[in-house]
């Protein structure tokens, strides 16, 4: 049977993906001097004002007024007529300790794999073999359109773009396998001068066909660029921006299910960060190994505890050995303790302000250990089966 799914994406400017980026360069700054600090870094952005907030206790000193403004100037809000300018804007902070209370927990049991999970709470995992990055084919085509509205404004392929900028990708389905696409939907923050026709044009030559493999484009394709004929005015000006507001972007574009927790911001004590990401690397493996099709990861703690309370793997159907013995192979094999977390994944590294936009999934950059395939052979000897009898690629 066939269906459309569609996921969104946004660029660096809009403003709570700058809020994210905020809070994330923040986090690393303090992790360059204090790999053992606790971090929950909030942001909002407005017009011409950031306001940073939250709880950290760290024994760095860093400068948040010079790291708002170095971020803002790299993602090009250089401009008051904007309605934001990296020179001039106003910051203000709030800072506070970690809760004591929650300290008790954490740091009670010190660096031990006994540490226990800063808070409570549900983290998934997802992947599937619908692309070559084990992502579902919406959200990894919005990221790819957004991050190339990114790079033609600063390389002034398009010197008419401005920061702010949305994507949305609707895929039809047929048996399940991504077919073609149907739509695909851009808009893009623009100079006052620039006519609507030359906007058009330019985005879906250099930025929708130079992004899309051309078998997905068909004529019956339909492409939504700036709906409303204009769209001037953007960024925190047109919309205040906080952090952790882009939480479906941030992971599978609606794929799977979502506990709610935002990462940006946060130490990988956090399980809220830590915890998706193991649960994303172990998912991936198994979509890689051909042990299911889809696979999603589900894990939950409470606060102060190390052990998580629960660890779930389903798989839609597509699983090729039976599901419960899917799930007693990771139990067995996968530790979800926040110490052994952050180890395995060398975590404790100020690696987190590329992943605040464009996915904190489906990217094979050094820094993303959670997107490694290193388990894949493994997972293949422990199933016990045949190699004809393992799944291959269905993607597109």
């Amino acid at each position: 049977m066939g269906y459309l799914y569609t996921s969104e994406s946004v660029t660096e400017g809009h403003p709570d993906k700058m809020a994210d980026q905020i809070s994330d360069a923040i986090l690393d700054d303090i992790l360059r001097q204090d790999k053992y600090a606790k971090v929950a870094c909030e942001t909002m952005c407005t017009t011409g004002l950031v306001i940073v907030a939250g709880e950290i206790t760290t024994t760095a000193y860093a400068d948040i007024p010079e790291i708002v403004r170095d971020t803002v100037k790299e993602i090009g809000y250089n401009d008051s007529d904007m309605g934001f300018d990296w020179k001039t804007c106003g910051i203000l902070t709030s800072i506070d300790k970690q809760s004591p209370d929650i300290a008790i927990g954490v740091n009670g049991k010190g660096l031990s794999p006994e540490q226990g999970a800063g808070d409570q709470g549900l983290m998934f995992g997802y992947a599937c073999d619908e692309t070559e990055d084990f992502m579902p084919m919406p959200i990894w085509y919005a990221h790819k359109l957004a991050k190339r509205l990114a790079d033609v404004r600063k390389q002034d392929i398009l010197d008419f773009l401005r920061p702010d900028g949305k994507t949305q990708v609707t895929i039809e389905y047929d048996d399940d396998l991504p077919k073609r696409i149907d739509a695909v939907v851009i808009a893009a923050q623009h100079r006052p001068e620039v006519k609507y026709d030359d906007l058009k044009e330019g985005i879906i030559e250099e930025v929708i066909k130079r992004v899309i493999s051309p078998e997905l484009l068909d004529g019956k394709t339909k492409y939504f660029v700036n709906t409303t004929g204009r769209f001037v005015v953007g960024g925190p000006l047109a919309d205040c921006g906080m952090t952790g507001r882009k939480i479906i972007v941030d992971t599978y574009g609606g794929r799977g299910h979502h506990g709610g927790g935002a990462f940006s911001g946060k130490d990988p004590t956090k399980v809220d960060r830590g915890s998706s990401y193991l649960a994303r690397y172990v998912a991936k493996n198994i979509v890689a190994a051909g042990l299911a099709r889809k696979c999603e990861v589900h894990v939950a703690y409470t606060i102060g505890l190390a052990k998580p309370l629960s660890v779930r793997v389903y798989t839609y159907g597509t699983e090729v050995i039976p599901l419960g013995k899917l799930n007693r192979i990771v139990r067995e094999n996968f530790d979800f303790r926040p110490g052994p977390i952050i180890e395995y994944l060398n975590m404790r590294r100020p690696i987190y302000k590329k992943t605040a936009c464009y996915g904190h999934f489906g990217r094979m950059e050094p820094e993303f250990t959670w997107e490694k395939l290193d388990k894949v052979d493994f997972l293949k000897d422990i199933a016990g089966i045949e190699e004809s009898k393992l799944l291959k690629r269905g993607m597109v």
